[in-house]
């Protein structure tokens, strides 16, 4: 729950009357083709989702995050937001070199300076977030089976955030959805976040949670990465749309969350990316 706290989150752009200079600057620089996972972390990253990471985790941040779920600095954070890549790759880099970061049609979205690199003990990773290295697991299969080998550490410098041509309307940056509560007079507000379809107890609950705290209703459905085998976004967000008719319009708003579900069980979930209902 929010409660009067709408001042504006730090966002990782570089200003807006040098986006040009930057993008015709960095056109020559080494690139890496993010993946869809890459993407919803970015994205995150560059509009404040992630504050307060500055960038792709370092070696040091990663090493607290994984083992007590906290940054170098003592921040609470609950999972490795790192940028995996190939040994190739990784192997032409030096330290402090600046690489471009692109979306699959090789659109400038970012640079990022590389402060660090190193090859980490998966298996390590495993145990320590999700619990066990199991392969079952999403996490675990995704973090073994389609991860890059390498990691790599540093501050990022947005341009632009990746586009979405769908549901447009429903797509808000923390920034955009703290002005919205202030416009709507919200003090406090109550999030759902959820990657299925809504049930009528899901209704009921939402609405009972929001109505014991006295508070406003934000559903937050999670349109990024989830689990092989769920109802695809597009259908799970045209349910939401037809379940917001249920609930009333002066008190609830909806907002689509692109991040990228990463399974990290209940302590870890609890704080970020949970197995929502």
């Amino acid at each position: 729950m929010i409660q009067s706290n709408f001042a504006p989150i730090p966002e990782l752009y570089v200003p807006r009357d040098s986006v040009r200079d930057y993008r015709e600057r960095s056109g020559s620089l080494v690139s890496w083709d993010l993946t869809r996972r890459q993407l919803c972390d970015l994205e995150l990253l560059m509009n404040g989702g992630f504050y307060p990471l500055k960038g792709f985790l370092g070696r040091n941040d990663y090493d607290g995050v994984v083992e007590n779920m906290r940054l170098a600095d003592g921040s609470l954070w609950p999972m490795p937001i790192t940028l995996d890549v190939s040994e190739s790759f990784a192997a032409a880099l030096d330290e402090g070199q600046e690489i471009v970061l692109r979306d699959p049609e090789g659109v400038i979205l970012a640079t990022m300076t590389v402060t660090d690199r190193w090859t980490p003990d998966k298996a390590r990773e495993a145990e320590l977030v999700f619990g066990a290295d199991e392969i079952a697991h999403a996490g675990v299969n995704y973090l073994h089976n389609h991860a890059g080998k390498v990691y790599l550490g540093g501050p990022v410098t947005g341009f632009e955030l990746p586009v979405h041509y769908d549901f447009r309307g429903h797509r808000y940056t923390p920034n955009e959805l703290r002005a919205k509560f202030q416009k709507l007079g919200w003090e406090r507000v109550v999030a759902f976040q959820t990657r299925n379809p809504l049930h009528r107890a899901h209704q009921e609950l939402t609405f009972r949670a929001a109505k014991e705290v006295q508070a406003n209703l934000l559903i937050h459905p999670t349109v990024g990465m989830t689990k092989p085998g769920d109802v695809d976004h597009f259908t799970r967000v045209r349910c939401y749309e037809a379940v917001l008719d249920k609930y009333p319009a002066a008190t609830t708003a909806m907002s689509l969350l692109n991040v990228a579900m990463r399974s990290g069980g209940a302590a870890r979930g609890a704080l970020a990316w949970p197995d929502p209902p």
